[in-house]
């Protein structure tokens, strides 16, 4: 296996968990600031307060983009396993 190889399997890794992972960080993300922002404006200072949101919505953002996420790893599954032979020669 050459370094070319190995380098274009971690990339391709890096890339698909990224575009996997990108969107439940980013809804996290927005969730987080929403409430925060919130508790900035009404001065509430409970520290348990972001998580059941940021729950909610990770969990909403599951439910509607799991078919594409679980297609998009799958996808990868396979063209790794189909590639393994050529990895595998000398």
């Amino acid at each position: 296996m050459s370094q070319n190889q190995v380098l274009f399997l971690a990339k391709e890794a890096l890339a698909t968990a990224l575009l996997v992972a990108g969107p439940l960080l980013g809804i996290s993300l927005l969730v987080g600031l929403l409430v925060s922002i919130f508790q900035a404006m009404t001065q509430i200072q409970e520290q348990t307060l972001s998580f059941i949101p940021k729950i909610l919505a990770i969990v909403a953002v599951m439910l509607v983009l799991g078919p594409w996420m679980l297609s998009v790893l799958t996808t990868y599954t396979a063209n790794l396993f189909g590639q393994l032979g050529t990895f595998a020669s000398y």
